[in-house]
């Protein structure tokens, strides 16, 4: 005990979990040994996260959730390392992702990059290379943040898939990610989830001008019982909303933006235009 590490939960999210660590383990009367056992995670491991020495894991805060008890809470370890993971910019992300999972139709809107669920592994791994290279996130940060997507992306098979309609600026296909081959994979997975039964692809071109009415990311589920959940989200921050009267805007917003955009067969013209280069 004299060389016990006093904490601060309130200095940052990864010292809030590690503090919680503790003292759920402490609660139980646990030393770290027994936690160890539990979770498949050296004592020394464990302390370090506990004391903000090492950053939580996926693998971890799952294995957390099983020897505590918290797996499918309101409040799990999983959920906290998410929010470490995706920070203030992805502010009620998790809680959308709960609702994406069991959402009967999907409507996505996106500049500048191909969304997360129509992502290629190669084109996400990309993206979190280059997020590395920056030093924004761990190598070990970005592995997991791509096997947090294919997940997402699973999420949404099911017997019954959701209707997802895709409406992308032109810019997610004209911007390149990652090498040729990688980029040239992409649009192929455009082009085949254009086929797919259950969805519509969509290119709002840079003809339209003024009239696209959206700057950013746009989400709006329609959840089983019919009613209408959005995410947006701004350079900064991302925002859930269950209203309707701020909802039913962007609905409305979103059906004026198909109306402008390309026909699903001229869009995926463009995509096959865009995977051949400038004439």
């Amino acid at each position: 005990m004299l060389n016990r590490k006093e904490l601060n939960p309130e200095k940052s999210p990864q010292a809030a979990f590690g503090a919680r660590v503790r003292g759920s383990r402490e609660a139980r009367g646990w030393k770290q040994d027994d936690l160890s056992a539990l979770m498949g995670f050296s004592s020394g491991h464990i302390s370090a996260v506990e004391t903000g020495r090492k950053m939580p894991t996926l693998r971890f805060s799952r294995s957390a959730d099983a020897a505590f008890g918290t797996a499918g809470s309101a409040d799990t370890f999983e959920r906290a390392w998410r929010e470490i993971h995706h920070g203030a910019l992805l502010e009620g992300f998790p809680e959308y992702l709960t609702h994406e999972g069991r959402a009967a139709e999907v409507r996505l809107f996106e500049t500048g990059l191909i969304p997360g669920p129509l992502q290629t592994r190669e084109y996400a791994q990309a993206l979190a290379n280059s997020a590395v290279q920056r030093g924004v996130i761990t190598r070990e940060q970005a592995d997991e943040r791509v096997s947090f997507l294919i997940e997402r992306q699973a999420a949404l098979v099911r017997n019954l898939p959701p209707v997802i309609i895709v409406v992308l600026d032109e810019s997610c296909i004209r911007r390149p990610i990652g090498s040729p081959k990688v980029m040239d994979a992409q649009l192929d997975r455009l082009v085949e989830f254009a086929k797919q039964s259950n969805t519509v692809l969509q290119i709002a071109p840079y003809s339209i001008g003024e009239r696209r009415p959206f700057d950013r990311l746009v989400n709006l589920l329609t959840l089983p019982d019919r009613s209408v959940v959005s995410y947006v989200e701004s350079q900064t921050q991302g925002h859930l909303d269950r209203e309707l009267t701020s909802v039913l805007p962007l609905v409305r917003a979103y059906h004026q933006l198909q109306a402008e955009a390309l026909s699903q067969a001229e869009s995926v013209d463009m995509v096959h235009q865009a995977r051949k280069g400038p004439p």
